[in-house]
C-alpha cells in the first residue's frame, strides 16, 4: 500500500499515540507522533498540536 500526501490510519507500536497536528505554514492538518513532526505537504516543522 502506497499513500503520498495524506495521513491514512495506523496501529503504532510501543503504547504510542498519534497526534492531530496542523501546519502553521499552509494549514495542513495530519497525524503523528512524537518530536520533529514535519508537514507532509510543504516540509514546514512549524506545527502545532491540536489534539
Amino acid at each position: 500500500m502506497c499513500s503520498v500526501g495524506d495521513s491514512f490510519g495506523i496501529e503504532l507500536e510501543g503504547g504510542m499515540e498519534a497526534h492531530e497536528y496542523v501546519c502553521n505554514h499552509c494549514g495542513k492538518s495530519f497525524k503523528g507522533s512524537g518530536a520533529g513532526q514535519k508537514c507532509p505537504k510543504c516540509h514546514s516543522t512549524d506545527v502545532k498540536c491540536i489534539e
